[in-house]
């Protein structure tokens, strides 16, 4: 037994290395002001359906068909342009290679990361309702310039993100000439880049994760093998030690920690 301790000590230490280097270098979300509420939002809806016209309005059934034509495209903008992706690939991740099967639940994991991506994404959400929202329902700017403001803060926050190759990639595929502006590139170009990106920078991630529960395993499959009970899944008593190691080192906070401070949010 004694034998074993310094192994456990050795995993401990590993995974308690690579869940800190996934957020090393990296700065804590700055300051936030008032995100954009769902009045704010409905506000926005309505006033953009009346602006053309102000004496005649459009039909509610009109205006629910807007607004629910809106919600329907809504999660695949969550998913497509914001943390989303990274964040739900990273936490199945986790839930993989601590091989609890359903637990986490599949609706527990996607909370959590609508949640945390809620807050990684509340500086440039904010920065939609400093320099689109207010300034439309005050009248100072127009629905074309609200649009064209909120589009270019998303953009900062995607291209922020964004490796320079998958960005050439697409800029190459589209034949297109990068501009003097990066802001300039069209989404049609950023939003799969941004998504390639998220999806190398998630598996990477995920790797780190997966060697310190990888490492469980092998030893306690040689345990088994050496001991001559090679019929009893190396699984089911693998289990036990890998949560105890993930609690031991607070697993979910460094995990939440390391995920918000992963993200680049000067864009």
């Amino acid at each position: 037994m004694t034998k074993r301790l310094p192994v456990a000590i050795l995993l401990i230490t590993l995974l308690a290395t690579f869940s800190t280097a996934l957020g090393e270098g990296t700065t804590p979300p700055p300051a936030v002001g008032n995100v954009p509420s769902m009045g704010d939002l409905l506000k926005v809806v309505d006033k953009a359906a009346n602006e053309h016209d102000s004496n005649k309005d459009w039909s509610t059934p009109v205006k629910m068909v807007i607004i629910f034509a809106g919600l329907a495209i809504l999660p695949s903008l969550m998913v497509m342009m914001t943390s989303f992706t990274r964040i739900v690939i990273v936490l199945s991740f986790v839930r993989r290679a601590l091989t609890t099967q359903n637990i986490p639940p599949t609706i527990a994991i996607i909370g959590l990361s609508l949640f945390l991506t809620m807050y990684t994404m509340a500086p440039t959400f904010a920065k939609i309702n400093e320099t689109a929202i207010k300034p439309y329902l005050a009248e100072q700017i127009g629905f074309d310039q609200a649009w064209t403001d909120s589009s270019r803060a998303l953009k900062g926050f995607m291209l922020a993100q964004c490796r320079e190759t998958d960005l050439g990639l697409f800029m190459e595929m589209a034949n297109a000439i990068m501009p003097e502006e990066p802001l300039d590139i069209g989404l049609h170009i950023v939003v799969p880049a941004f998504i390639i990106s998220e999806f190398r920078t998630a598996f990477e991630i995920g790797c780190l994760l997966f060697i310190p529960f990888l490492l469980i395993d092998l030893v306690t499959a040689n345990i088994l093998l050496s001991a001559g009970m090679m019929m009893l899944p190396p699984a089911m008593i693998s289990l036990p030690f890998k949560l105890i190691l993930f609690i031991l080192v607070d697993g979910w906070a460094l995990l939440a920690k390391s995920l918000c401070m992963g993200f680049n949010l000067t864009g």
